[in-house]
């Protein structure tokens, strides 16, 4: 059972405006607190005097991003930062009004009101300003996100190694600048993913890994010659990341405001610790059947690999990867800079890879 079920919902009061009128006392609210949040609602609650109570027909709730008290910053600029609402025995759960966005810090404050035989307002002054931040996606909304992609994956296509490229300085022994990497072992290290992709996702700015390519041209079945982050490539063994010891989980789907569309997934080797953090907060998918990366054992016991054609993978392996088991070359295209997603923000205003929880 849904746990906002049985607690009443705010409602919008077309035409309400406000007045300080003096004629009526009405109780401030105290010790204002917030609680439940998820990454597009929050339970609200406060305190107050029992004096005046029996007149209260409605509370105020003005809410702001942190970034920007002053300033209404919502997708849907005729969205007033102050919602009239019902009162209603507490706490209360806002919801949708808002369009709130996942993993963003919010103020707010609170009125308490009495609405007037003109249809004025007698209100109590503001409640101190408090602040919260919303949660990310859930796995219900992972999900939902889930299936968009699969909607748009395309067909399987085979590859057989995963791939990642770099300035030629970072594959080199001494190579102390780059923190992904242990240059006295040759190991390339996890390093924190960045704030890339939706803003719910869970695992941007949590979950350290390190990225892996492993599209290929659809004319020669091969990895692309231009790469956006270096002109140096190693290049890895399928088998050698992801076997029948690697679980798999969906991590985010976006674009940059272009029609490329990309899907984060993560390798982690079952047991490890990017698999402790995975489990519960991302949707595990089928290593042998799923719409965009699959390992699946032949009959001769060899493993088979396969891609998504119309989407562009980006693989999280979790743990340390050690160089000794690959090879580096340079590649003989260019860097697409156009291209890289370092940071990169999801535009909001796409059909195909949004949700209706925030960006």
């Amino acid at each position: 059972m849904d746990p906002h079920s049985s607690l009443n919902r705010l409602q919008l009061c077309d035409g309400a405006t406000e007045s300080a009128d003096g004629g009526i006392e009405l109780p401030v609210p105290q010790r204002t607190w917030i609680s439940n949040v998820t990454c597009d609602s929050f339970h609200i609650s406060w305190d107050m005097d029992g004096r005046g109570r029996e007149r209260i027909s409605h509370y105020f709730i003005d809410l702001n991003k942190k970034e920007n008290k002053k300033e209404n910053k919502f997708k849907h600029k005729d969205v007033p930062t102050k919602l009239v609402a019902k009162a209603v025995p507490l706490p209360m759960t806002v919801r949708g009004h808002w369009f709130l966005s996942p993993r963003t810090e919010y103020t707010v404050s609170v009125q308490t009101a009495a609405k007037q035989p003109d249809g004025d307002y007698a209100v109590s002054e503001w409640s101190e300003i408090i602040e919260f931040c919303t949660a990310d996606y859930s796995t219900v909304h992972l999900n939902q996100l889930l299936q968009k992609a699969e909607a748009i994956a395309g067909r399987m296509l085979p590859f057989t190694v995963f791939y990642r490229n770099q300035q030629k300085d970072y594959f080199q022994q001494a190579s102390p600048s780059y923190r992904s990497r242990d240059a006295q072992c040759r190991f390339m290290l996890p390093a924190l993913k960045d704030d890339s992709g939706s803003n719910g996702s869970p695992i941007s700015g949590k979950l350290e890994g390190v990225f892996f390519s492993c599209s290929t041209e659809f004319n020669t079945g091969k990895p692309p010659q231009d790469s956006p982050y270096g002109p140096f490539r190693f290049q890895i063994q399928a088998d050698v990341l992801f076997n029948q010891n690697t679980n798999v989980y969906f991590g985010d789907f976006y674009c940059m405001y272009t029609s490329y569309h990309y899907v984060i997934l993560v390798l982690a080797p079952a047991g490890s610790v990017g698999d402790a953090f995975c489990k519960g907060r991302l949707p595990a998918l089928n290593r042998s059947d799923n719409r965009f990366l699959s390992c699946a054992e032949e009959e001769d016991g060899l493993l088979s690999f396969r891609h998504a054609q119309d989407v562009i993978l980006e693989v999280i392996y979790t743990e340390p990867v050690d160089l000794s088991l690959g090879t580096v070359a340079p590649i003989s295209g260019q860097q697409l800079m156009s291209q890289s997603t370092v940071n990169a923000k999801k535009d909001p205003s796409c059909k195909i890879c949004n949700i209706s929880v925030g960006r």
